[in-house]
C-alpha cells in the first residue's frame, strides 16, 4: 500500500540523521554562548543630564559627577580567590568578604554601589588588564556641592536614585532633571538661586559662632532685599554638609525657617501696632498708662492677666514698642473690634504658606473665635505674640509690608533659569502682593523701629553710620511634656530693616534655646549690628562717613593665574572658587573645598608628585 511505502527504511533513517544534526546544532549554541566571555563594562542607557545650581553670582552650589555601581555574575567568575585578592583592595573590602561576595548563588549580585569615578578607573583598569570577565558597571547620576554645608537647606540635595529629596532639588527636580526622551537634547536646566554664596559664608561664621556663645539648640537667619524680596542669605543651624548628607542627624536635615513653627513673642508686636493704627482703632498721640499689669474681667466673668517687665508709666504707641510695654499693647488690642484684629494679621499672611520655592512649609497657626480654644485672653495674648505661630519666612515676608508702602512682595529663592544654551527661560520678576495697611502706617512702624533701635530695647544692633530699625522679642516656648509655658526654653529673635530711610535689607536672627542670658535685646541684637554690618560692606551700601574718590573710569585687573596640572600639585595659594571649578571635571584627582573666597592653605603641600585618585584639600577664606 501507498502508507506502507512512506515509511520505508531508508526515509525513517534520513529522518533521524537530520533530527540529530539539528539537535546538535541546538547544544552547541547553546553551550557556545552560555560559556562565551561577558565584556568588562556594559554601556548603560543615557540618562539626562541634570542641571547645575548656581548663586545669583553664578558661583556652583550643586553640580553632578559621575557615580558608577558595581555588579557582577558569580557563574561567569571562575577563580574567585584570585579576582577577590586583586579587586578587594581598591573597593575597600577584606579578600575574604569579597570572596564570599562573588560566591553568591543568585544569577546577579551587586558589589558595590556609589563608586567615585576615580574608584571606577581603577577597578576598571584591573579588570582590563587580567581579563576579569562577569563584571559590569552601570554609570548613575552623582551630585557634587562644592561648598558642603553652605546653604544646605536652601539648595537641598539629590538621592542616588538621581531624584531631589529637599530643597531646591526637590522642588525644581523636573527643572533640573527633565524626563528622558529618545533623540531629544536630554539636559537639564540651571537654576540660579538669589543666595549671595559670599555673603553666606560670612554670615554663617556669624551665626555659627552666634549659636556655640550662647549654647543654643538652633539658630536661623534670613536676610531679604527689601524691594523685591529676593533672599540673599538663607541660614538654618545646624545644617548638613551634603557631601555626606547620609550620615547627617535629623536636626541638621531640618530646614528650619520653612518649616519650623515657634510663637515669636515681642517682635510681633510691630504687626499688631500697625494694625490698631491702620485701623483708626488707636492714633499715634493716644496715651496709656503701664502700671506693670494688664488685669481685667470679661463681659462673661473671665479674669485676664497679662505682666509686664516693668512699670513704663505713660507711653503711646511708638513708647509701647520702644520698650516692648505687654500692658500697652494688651489695652491697645481692646480698642479693636476681635474680627477686624484678626483679619488684618491674616492679611500680613500669618496663618498661610508664603509659596516660596521649598517643600514642607509649614503655614503656623492663627486660631479664630470659633475654635474651642479661644478664650477672653486670646486677642491680648496674640497681640504680644503669644496664642499665636508664625515661621521665621512669614516674619520675613510681612515685613516687607513695611519697606513696600505697604504692599508685601513674595520672598523667592529662584533668581532665574536657564537652559543648557544659556538662554533664559525664566527670570524672578517682582510680585507685589495687595496692600496690607497704608503707606502712612508703613512709614511709621518704621519710625518706631528706629526709635528702638536708638533709646529701646535694640541699642545693641545700633549702627554708626547706617540708619537702622529693629525691634526685639524673647518669647518663653510651649513645655511639650508637662503642658503650660516652660521656664527654661525661650525662642530669642530680632528683626531688622535698613537704612530706615530707604529701606534696602530685611534681617531677621532667631535663637532657640539659649544657656543662661535669652533676653533678646542682648543676645541677638548685637549678631543683628554685626550681620548688618557684615551686609553693608559685601553690597557695597553707602554709609554717611564714607569717603569717595575720583577716577578716570578705567580699572584694571590683573588677570588670575591659570590653572595647571601636570606631575606634581601646583600651588593654589590666591586662587578663587571660579578659578578652581575646571579641577572638578577630572576623573583622576578627588578635590575637596573648604570655604568660600580664595585659598590661603592647601593639603598636600605644593611640589607633591601627583597620583591617579589623590585628594586634594583646599581651604579658602
Amino acid at each position: 500500500m501507498q502508507i506502507g511505502n512512506f515509511y520505508k527504511k531508508g526515509r525513517i533513517i534520513f529522518f533521524f540523521i537530520v533530527f540529530a544534526l539539528l539537535f546538535l546544532y541546538i547544544v552547541v549554541y547553546y553551550g557556545i554562548t552560555a560559556f562565551k566571555k561577558v565584556p568588562v563594562f556594559v554601556q548603560p542607557k543615557e540618562n539626562v543630564e541634570r542641571g547645575t545650581i548656581f548663586d545669583r553670582n553664578g558661583k556652583t552650589l550643586a553640580v553632578q559627577t559621575n557615580i558608577y555601581n558595581l555588579g557582577a555574575t558569580p557563574g561567569v567568575i571562575t577563580d574567585k580567590k584570585n579576582v577577590a585578592a586583586l579587586l578587594a583592595k581598591p573597593l575597600g573590602y577584606t579578600p575574604e568578604y569579597l570572596e564570599q561576595l562573588l560566591s553568591s548563588e543568585g544569577a546577579f549580585v551587586y558589589i558595590k554601589k556609589k563608586i567615585e569615578q576615580h574608584e571606577y578607573n581603577e577597578i576598571s583598569e584591573i579588570l582590563k588588564k587580567n581579563e576579569i570577565y562577569g563584571f559590569r558597571f552601570d554609570k548613575i547620576q552623582g551630585r557634587s556641592y562644592p561648598e558642603n554645608a553652605l546653604a544646605s537647606q536652601a539648595i537641598g540635595f539629590m538621592g542616588s536614585d538621581g531624584i531631589g529629596l529637599s530643597g531646591v532639588e526637590y522642588t525644581y527636580d523636573k527643572v533640573l532633571s527633565p524626563q528622558y526622551k529618545e533623540g531629544k537634547d536630554n539636559r537639564g536646566n540651571d537654576v540660579y538661586l538669589t543666595i549671595d554664596a559670599n555673603l553666606q559664608y560670612k554670615l554663617e561664621k556669624i551665626a555659627q559662632k552666634a549659636l556655640e556663645s550662647t549654647q543654643a539648640e538652633s539658630l536661623m537667619l534670613v536676610a531679604a532685599q527689601a524691594q523685591t524680596g529676593e533672599i540673599l542669605s538663607y541660614i538654618s543651624l545646624p545644617s548638613a554638609n551634603l557631601n555626606f548628607y547620609s550620615s547627617s542627624s535629623v536636626e541638621e536635615k531640618k530646614d528650619l525657617p520653612a518649616v519650623s513653627a515657634y510663637e515669636p513673642g515681642s517682635v510681633f508686636k510691630l504687626f499688631s501696632v500697625a494694625s490698631f493704627i491702620d485701623s483708626g482703632a488707636v492714633r499715634p498721640g493716644d496715651t496709656f498708662v503701664c502700671d506693670g499689669i494688664f488685669d481685667i474681667r470679661s463681659k462673661n466673668g473671665e479674669r485676664v492677666k497679662i505682666s509686664c517687665l516693668d512699670h513704663h508709666g505713660t507711653l503711646t504707641a511708638q513708647g509701647a514698642l520702644q520698650y516692648s510695654c505687654n500692658d500697652v499693647l494688651a489695652q491697645m488690642s481692646e480698642k479693636i473690634e476681635t474680627e477686624e484684629f484678626l483679619r488684618r494679621i491674616k492679611s500680613f499672611g500669618f496663618g498661610t504658606k508664603t509659596g516660596i520655592e521649598l517643600p514642607g512649609e509649614t503655614k503656623g497657626s492663627l486660631k479664630d473665635t470659633s475654635s474651642r480654644l479661644w478664650s477672653a485672653r486670646s486677642k491680648p495674648t496674640i497681640s504680644i505674640g503669644q496664642e499665636i505661630s508664625v515661621s521665621a519666612l512669614q516674619m520675613v515676608q510681612a515685613a516687607t509690608a513695611f519697606t513696600n508702602q505697604g504692599s508685601p512682595v513674595k520672598l523667592t529663592l529662584i533668581s532665574h533659569i536657564n537652559d543648557k544654551t544659556g538662554k533664559t527661560i525664566y527670570q524672578h520678576q517682582v510680585e507685589k502682593l495687595p496692600p496690607v495697611i497704608s503707606a502712612y502706617t508703613a512709614d511709621y512702624i518704621l519710625s518706631c523701629m528706629e526709635v528702638t533701635a536708638k533709646r529701646g530695647t535694640g541699642t545693641r544692633a545700633l549702627l554708626p553710620d547706617i540708619s537702622i530699625g529693629v525691634k526685639t522679642g524673647t518669647a518663653q516656648m510651649l513645655d511639650e511634656k508637662n503642658g503650660g509655658y516652660s521656664k527654661n526654653d525661650f525662642v530669642s529673635n530680632c528683626l531688622a530693616i535698613f537704612p530706615v530711610e530707604d529701606p534696602q535689607i530685611i534681617l531677621y536672627i532667631v535663637i532657640t534655646k539659649a544657656k543662661g542670658e535669652n533676653y533678646a535685646g542682648r543676645i541677638v541684637a548685637p549678631v543683628i549690628g554685626e550681620a548688618a554690618d557684615t551686609i553693608i560692606d559685601q553690597l557695597g551700601i553707602s554709609r554717611k562717613n564714607a569717603q569717595s574718590y575720583d577716577h578716570p573710569g578705567v580699572i584694571e585687573i590683573s588677570r588670575e593665574k591659570e590653572l595647571e596640572l601636570n606631575e606634581t600639585v601646583p600651588d593654589f595659594t590666591g586662587l578663587s572658587t571660579k578659578a578652581l571649578m575646571p579641577l572638578l571635571e577630572r576623573n583622576d584627582i578627588n578635590l575637596v573645598i573648604e570655604g568660600s573666597g580664595w585659598v590661603i592653605r592647601q593639603n598636600p603641600p605644593a611640589g607633591t608628585p601627583i597620583k591617579k585618585g589623590m585628594t586634594i584639600e583646599l581651604f579658602l577664606e
